[in-house]
């Protein structure tokens, strides 16, 4: 029971233009079908017709023939209301696609005005200012690292670097105030100094 109640208390999605479009095209269908049904008729008459007169029965013939007349004075006032039906429909749903897109188009705007609310022209002015400043240095970085800088860039960048070491106090280590400890001799420097001096005695 709860769901036909709740069937029920639906909104239906079919507008009134649907159901008279709807209604238009089950009228046009109505007279194509009559239309098909007149032209088979004429086609079996105008047949008929011909037969009476190989009969001889020419005043059938004639007869027939007028009523087949009128029939397609008919058919060509059925075929007019077939365009006619044709296009009121094309109107109809044209409307209707003129209707959706004017309410998209206001819903569109709705949501401009709230965005412009949120932010304000001077805060987009200031993103893209900043954006660009961002875009612009990290551009810098870019041809720096790229090794893009000219001889005149290379001698600038020197230059600074002189200016800061000259400008900071670089400190050096203290000189030691004692001599320093005589490094031992090898061994094989010892040696032929001791001979030397056993030679001197052996010659006194």
């Amino acid at each position: 029971m709860g769901n036909v109640f709740g069937r029920k208390g639906r909104p239906s999605r079919v507008t009134e233009q649907d159901r008279a479009v709807l209604q238009l095209k089950q009228q046009r269908d109505k007279l194509k079908q009559y239309q098909k049904r007149i032209t088979l008729q004429l086609e079996k008459e105008r047949s008929l017709a011909k037969q009476l007169l190989k009969d001889g029965k020419k005043e059938r013939a004639l007869l027939l023939l007028k009523k087949k007349r009128y029939q397609d004075q008919l058919l060509d006032k059925t075929e007019n209301q077939i365009d006619n039906l044709e296009r009121m429909v094309q109107d109809i749903e044209f409307a209707q696609i003129e209707m959706k897109v004017i309410e998209g188009l206001k819903n569109g705007n709705e949501c401009l005005k709230k965005m412009h609310e949120v932010m304000s022209f001077e805060d987009v002015e200031r993103i893209l200012e900043e954006t660009e400043d961002a875009v612009e240095y990290q551009k810098q970085i870019d041809e720096l690292l790229a090794g893009s800088l000219t001889h005149e860039d290379e001698e600038a960048v020197l230059e600074e670097l002189e200016a800061i070491t000259q400008g900071e106090d670089v400190e050096l280590p203290e000189v030691p105030a004692e001599p320093l400890p005589e490094a031992p001799q090898p061994e094989s420097e010892r040696k032929p100094s001791k001979s030397h001096a056993e030679r001197e005695m052996l010659a006194a």
